[in-house]
């Protein structure tokens, strides 16, 4: 304000740029971002574009019946119905639009046959009678048609059921008004069959969509999923130490980045639903492609993905093992290392080499990787079995010591295993007796080393030794003495190396289920005559 002159000079900033784009920020929406996205979705699938542009070339077809003159002269506004039944009839795949236009021809034959009989009865009643028999008409096929969608059985029409309930509904009652409806249920009928000839030409003839190709194509990509998964959860599981694992309340469930193949492998479980829905479509399909003959038997795809769900429940169990709170120390996991690998390779080959048998309609001969598969799985329980022991912590083992590595040549006979297995007893023995002061009795824990081991196992990993880590810090805030700490410790590491024996014992069975793998493998090959590859 000005003193002299009693005037007021207000100062108004420059609003500057950078507001308006922190708003657009804020607001949510970036035009770049959307592009970016709608790219990413379109190059994911590319039959998604060709869908999108068959569907408007079809629509447009059909409303060419009602641009040009000529045509609209001949067929009047019925053939709006044409339009209403290629937005209805089209859909992703051919088999699918096949089945639609199916349920759409023999519902609109139904219905219009039932309006022409109805109107006709009512026709003859009277004008008093007749609005009421049509009214009574539409409430009996409603109810009815409506109750008979939700029969199990008759599940697979009911786009049939809902077709007979609103063509029916519209024939009678524009019948009702114009007082022809024989005339109104011709034009509705062949209306509906150019809409439905228009729709099934533009899907089944221009880049088409089968349905039996993205049946057979999904199958083998859960296959190469589940090899993925299972390979990665035991690479991880002999190479992660436990130094950085994260705390498992601080983890979020199913959320690992950087797993990519655990989450095909958890998209495999929930793929049933739509593998079933592509068999079904894939049966109205004529031959096509490789899948040259008539009633290719689509249905075994389905058996064999629900056998391959089952030996991906198995690789997500060994993931919720390999994500557990309790867990077997490195060193306990590293001493069967090969036996895990050696088993893992062959049964993740042995998936491979199914999963291209299908890719490639060919069948080949899986008896020696199938061999190769329980040789390595024998190999594997008899190094469970035979050192057992070290499962169990019976004997005083300083966690900073490697312990003894098992021959990879579990394989040969049984005298070089025990052989093997002596000189390791009489190691540990010697080792241990050592340690164990005469006066002190065998079995015993001296107290310097009881201090020593909590700490070594304290800095190692809280985790790996003392689940639940709430009440070792009880013990440890109350001042529990060794006396009472030690078996305790003993106790929960025990646990933790019992968990070693629950991930092989789920490799294993891994391993077991493929033999049901195969036969529904081999099974699919005969029914669809896959070709036999030759050497």
């Amino acid at each position: 304000m000005n003193g002299k002159n009693c005037s007021i000079e207000i100062n108004i900033p420059q609003v500057s740029k950078v507001v308006f784009r922190d708003a657009e920020k804020n607001s949510g929406f970036s035009c770049r971002g959307w592009i970016m996205e709608v790219w990413k979705f379109c190059k994911e699938d590319t039959n998604r574009i060709i869908f999108a542009l068959k569907v408007g070339l079809a629509v447009l077809l059909v409303s060419l019946l009602i641009l040009i003159r000529a045509p609209y002269h001949v067929f009047g506004s019925n053939i709006i119905w044409s339009i209403l039944t290629v937005a209805i009839m089209f859909d992703y795949t051919v088999g699918s639009t096949f089945n639609r236009g199916f349920n759409r021809a023999l519902g609109s034959l139904l219905a219009g046959v039932l309006a022409i009989v109805v109107a006709q009865i009512a026709l003859s009643t009277g004008p008093v009678a007749e609005p009421i028999i049509i009214g009574v008409s539409i409430f009996l096929v409603g109810t009815i048609t409506s109750f008979m969608k939700l029969w199990p059985s008759l599940a697979p029409y009911e786009y049939g059921f809902r077709v007979i309930l609103f063509t029916y509904c519209l024939i009678i009652d524009s019948g009702y008004r114009m007082g022809n409806p024989i005339r109104t249920s011709m034009d509705r009928l062949y209306s509906i069959a150019i809409g439905g000839i228009v729709a099934v030409s533009v899907n089944a003839l221009i880049f088409p969509i089968w349905a039996g190709e993205q049946l057979h194509q999904e199958l083998v990509t859960n296959f190469k999923s589940v090899a993925d998964a299972l390979e990665e959860c035991v690479k991880k599981y002999l190479e992660d130490d436990g130094s950085n694992h994260p705390e498992f309340s601080s983890t979020v469930m199913d959320d690992f980045p950087d797993e990519p193949a655990y989450k095909k492998c958890r998209s495999t479980l929930s793929s049933s639903a739509k593998l079933e829905s592509l068999a079904n479509s894939a049966k109205w399909e004529p031959p096509h492609g490789r899948f040259s003959h008539f009633f290719y038997p689509w249905s075994e795809y389905v058996k064999v993905s629900a056998v391959l769900r089952y030996c991906a429940y198995e690789v997500m169990a060994l993931h919720g093992v390999l994500h557990a709170e309790i867990q077997a120390p490195y060193n306990l996991r590293i001493t069967f290392q090969q036996e895990i690998q050696d088993a893992t390779t062959e049964a993740a080959e042995l998936v491979r080499c199914l999963g291209n048998d299908i890719r490639d309609t060919q069948k080949s001969l899986k008896a020696p990787i199938l061999k190769k598969v329980h040789a390595t799985a024998e190999r594997l329980q008899r190094a469970i079995d035979m050192h057992s022991y070290l499962l169990i912590s019976t004997y005083d083992q300083p966690p900073d010591r490697q312990l003894p590595k098992l021959s990879h040549t579990l394989s040969a006979n049984l005298s070089d295993i025990s052989n093997q297995m002596a000189e390791i007893d009489v190691k540990l023995r010697d080792e241990q007796n050592l340690n164990i002061p005469p006066s002190q009795p065998l079995g015993s824990f001296p107290p310097a080393q009881t201090e020593s081991y909590h700490e070594s196992t304290r800095k190692h990993s809280r985790r790996l030794h003392s689940w639940p880590s709430r009440e070792v810090d009880v013990f440890e805030e109350e001042g529990a003495n060794s006396a009472d700490f030690v078996p305790k410790m003993q106790a929960l590491e025990s646990t933790a190396h019992l968990s070693l024996a629950t991930f092989t014992s789920l490799l294993v069975e891994f391993v077991a289920r493929l033999d049901h793998l195969v036969e529904a493998v081999d099974g699919l090959s005969k029914m669809a005559k896959f070709k036999i590859q030759t050497a």
